[in-house]
């Protein structure tokens, strides 16, 4: 954490904030309402068959592909009190549900607000910022494997002082802790805290700055007697009946900062989030792939749990052109999930430590061109990099960049 803490202070001085997830398409009152936006691409990876956040993995013997990334059609209608929202995804896998929530307000006062449903956790910057308006192609690796699709099923308030401080925003959730998956596999219920703060307007309105802190507190219950412990260079076996059905935590933490400055070339943003805390997670083996293992569990996992100590974070940093509709695009993410070893320990004889437990980095650059309005075209490159380890397959850098040439359409 010095070093993102240290990269941070000197890049300050960059100069927004995003188009939020968890609302309606507007919240003036008006009866159905249909928005929404379509993603079509090309890929092509390094080698055949990788594994991938950049869209999901590639078949076992394909390099490139056209796919449909997303496509979204949100529904919703507001009244006086309250709002309700339903959005599907349709892609070349059929059709699922992202979002379906009701809110509602005291109609002379929208500073409280109540939401119930499925809806994007309110954690951070990036997860309830649509992929409709976000530059980047996908939201950071940690991101993704930590709350994978972004959405969980809960209740939540949130509270917005309009009138006496409107630039803060505080959200509190209780939710599944399961993701998308309706069927909750325990009964425990985890927590979601989030403060933001939002200045849109400084410095004769050429400045916009926010930031904001989260906290996660939740568990994952055990299904066996054994679970795994870090300790000094890998990990230890703990036995004992008192850990089946027991539930070890999910904790994280985080922080984040946005900033966007208006200047004769055009506008400059820098957006950073950074997370850190403990992810339960499993071995890598045959049917979990190490990139897999530390992902946030749908269903009840069924083999002994990894409790690995982690921390991730991105940087953001796009230009628009002589105030054009080009615009360069420049990020870098990195993703630990196990902060207790370095990568020449792993796979050590003895120490039990698995694919699930390697480091990567992801370089991207690449231009975004604004058509019109609804209109973006967006090629972008990805350069994904691992240190060796004592694994088979891992003993150097995998070769699975990925290369990818995108279109929206946004309505």
């Amino acid at each position: 954490m010095r070093n993102y803490l240290v990269f941070l202070f000197y890049s300050l001085p960059f100069a927004a904030l995003g188009q939020n997830n968890n609302a309606p398409s507007s919240y003036d009152p008006h009866d159905i309402k249909i928005t929404g936006y379509l993603q079509t691409q090309f890929q092509v990876a390094q080698s055949p068959g990788i594994n991938s956040w950049s869209g999901g993995d590639f078949s076992e013997h394909s390099a490139s592909r056209f796919m449909l990334r997303r496509g979204r059609l949100k529904v919703d209608r507001v009244d006086k009190f309250s709002s309700v929202v339903f959005q599907l995804d349709g892609t070349q896998d059929g059709l699922r549900i992202m979002d379906a929530f009701i809110q509602f307000y005291s109609p002379e006062n929208r500073s409280l607000k109540f939401t119930a449903g499925l809806f994007n956790r309110p954690f951070g910057y990036s997860i309830a910022y649509s992929s409709g308006y976000r530059d980047f192609p996908e939201r950071a690796r940690v991101f993704q494997t930590l709350m994978p699709r972004e959405r969980d099923l809960g209740a939540m308030i949130s509270y917005k002082p309009n009138k006496i401080v409107p630039f803060i925003t505080a959200e509190l959730a209780v939710v599944n802790g399961s993701g998308l998956n309706a069927k909750d596999y325990d009964s425990n219920k985890d927590i979601i805290g989030n403060l933001n703060f939002n200045f849109d307007s400084l410095a004769n309105k050429k400045l916009h700055l926010g930031f904001g802190v989260s906290i996660y507190k939740g568990t994952v219950r055990s299904n066996t007697t054994t679970y795994l412990k870090p300790v000094q260079d890998g990990f230890e076996a703990v036995t004992d009946a008192a850990n089946e059905n027991y539930n070890f935590r999910r904790d994280y933490y985080g922080a984040n900062l946005q900033v966007g400055y208006k200047n004769g070339f055009g506008e400059t943003t820098f957006k950073t989030e950074y997370i850190e805390g403990k992810q339960p997670g499993v071995a890598a083996s045959a049917s979990t792939s190490g990139f897999a293992a530390s992902t946030s569990f749908a269903t009840q996992p069924t083999g002994n749990l990894y409790l690995r100590n982690f921390n991730g974070y991105f940087f953001w940093l796009t230009q628009q052109i002589a105030n054009t509709k080009l615009t360069a695009i420049v990020g870098y993410d990195v993703y630990d999930p196990n902060t207790d070893i370095d990568e020449a320990e792993i796979g050590k004889v003895g120490n039990n430590t698995t694919a699930g437990d390697i480091k990567f980095s992801t370089l991207g650059y690449g231009i975004t061109y604004a058509l019109n309005g609804r209109l973006k075209l967006t090629v972008y490159n990805e350069h994904v990099k691992n240190d060796g380890t004592q694994l088979t397959n891992y003993q150097d850098d995998v070769k699975d960049n990925v290369f990818t040439t995108r279109l929206q359409y946004r309505w």
